[in-house]
């Protein structure tokens, strides 16, 4: 037992099963009570009626009519058996079976062998009395009938209860631990394990489902770290070895003194590279400030439509001037909660992959539309190379560049926090086949609603 109130899932269904319990006592009680109540008003009731009764007859009948009257009810019987008392103005009892002296006028209790006895007393004239009583034998045998079966009701809602707590504590104790258990799974290192979830759909299936959704993200991010760490360490080896070469360049390497020409070449070399590792350390930065989501404190209504036709008013000349095309389809009125910023930002990425990874001669097409669930669609698409379909979802990872584009230099953040923007604005990046060529689409909720999927 100490062991079974050792557990919380255990107190708390005994608490349920001791109170449920005391409110059944308290109902046993509160009926028994009303029933004794009832008892009671009845016998008064049936008592009243019968002396009025007896009292009709003595105005119609003699003494000793009424006396053999009497004699006859008693001998009845049943369970509301009466005792009858004819008293003469003496005291002495003419007539009846009720064992005792003449009583006061009214209504009272008295106490007989068998027990006490609600007594109605009654003037018949003459200074004569008629005592009328209910048999306390009766009375008493049907108060402990319901008092016994109030008693047995409690017993087995107490033994139910108690049952019912002992199941339902092992029923919350198995799902808890199942909880318990994952989570010290996962302490351990095992960070693929999971809550089991049931097809029922109920608080701890709900439960689960946000643990094992929290997991997932956990375990994502964890990953997302590990690549961060990987990736970064691979991808700043080099430059900072060729950093290195140019400031020994620009040192010199004889004991005389550097050529200035060279060193000032060496040194610009260095500060160009330099510049290229705090861009990607401010790349790394800003989407982590982005993922964080602390920038959802500042989302106001944004005006997509205005936004994209001021962003082809600004790209396509110099899209045109490198030797490709660019249009635009930009429906009215489309709005969205968000940063008019950062979705600018995912665009102008967009639009500088679509220039970057392309051929001269590509169309390039900017359109932004309402999709069939409400949300808006913002797409940046075109004719080129394309990206191949076993790469699509790997590509909008962290530092991620597919290999014919690793000669085009970047370091693989553009994608990454595009995709980082969409999810912040509940939204999501859909990278997909133009047929020829890449549509990478922007998809965002409208306001008030949510993207699933």
């Amino acid at each position: 037992m100490t062991r079974l109130f050792a557990s919380a899932a255990y107190r708390i269904a005994f608490v349920y099963a001791a109170i449920f319990a005391l409110t059944i006592s308290v109902l046993g009680a509160a009926v028994y009570l009303a029933a004794d109540r009832e008892i009671g008003r009845q016998q008064d009731e049936n008592i009243r009626i019968e002396t009025a009764e007896l009292m009709d007859e003595i105005h119609r009948k003699s003494l000793n009519e009424l006396l053999t009257t009497i004699t006859a009810r008693q001998n009845m019987g049943g369970l509301n058996a009466f005792l009858y008392g004819i008293y003469a103005p003496g005291g002495s009892r003419r007539a009846g079976t009720l064992p005792a002296p003449s009583p006061p006028l009214g209504w009272r209790w008295i106490m007989l062998p068998t027990g006490q006895t609600r007594l109605l007393v009654s003037d018949i004239g003459k200074g004569w009395r008629l005592a009328v009583a209910v048999d306390g034998d009766a009375v008493a045998e049907i108060q402990q009938i319901i008092l016994e079966l109030t008693l047995a009701a409690i017993g087995i809602a107490l033994i139910v209860g108690i049952a019912g707590a002992i199941f339902l504590g092992g029923y919350l104790r198995a799902r808890l631990e199942t909880v318990g258990e994952t989570a010290q799974a996962i302490a351990s290192g095992d960070l693929t394990r999971r809550i089991p979830v049931s097809s029922r759909g109920d608080e701890f299936d709900r439960l689960g489902r946000g643990l094992n959704a929290m997991l997932d993200r956990i375990a994502q991010l964890l990953e997302n770290l590990r690549q961060v760490s990987s990736d970064v360490a691979h991808d700043l080896r080099t430059p900072l070895a060729r950093l290195r070469g140019e400031v020994e360049l620009a040192l010199g390497t004889g004991e005389g003194p550097a050529d200035p020409v060279v060193q000032r070449a060496a040194l610009e070399r260095a500060l160009r590279q330099s510049d290229d590792l705090l861009r990607l350390f401010a790349a790394i930065l800003r989407i982590s400030e982005v993922e964080g989501g602390a920038l959802k404190r500042s989302f106001t209504n944004v005006d997509v439509s205005s936004l994209v036709a001021d962003l082809y008013d600004a790209y396509a000349p110099a899209v045109t001037d490198e030797g490709r095309s660019m249009e635009s389809q930009v429906a009215d009125d489309l709005i969205v909660v968000g940063d008019r910023e950062l979705i600018a930002q995912a665009l102008i990425n967009l639009l500088d992959n679509a220039q970057r990874h392309t051929p001269l001669g590509t169309h390039i097409a900017l359109s932004a539309t309402r999709g069939r669930n409400g949300d808006v669609e913002l797409v940046v698409a075109d004719n080129g190379p394309g990206v191949p379909e076993k790469d699509r979802e790997r590509v909008v990872r962290r530092f991620v560049r597919l290999d014919p584009s690793r000669g085009e230099g970047g370091h693989g953040l553009g994608l990454n926090l595009v995709s980082a923007i969409a999810h912040v604005h509940g939204g999501k990046l859909i990278i997909g086949d133009n047929a020829p060529g890449l549509a990478a689409t922007l998809r965002l909720p409208a306001p008030g609603t949510q993207i699933h999927g």
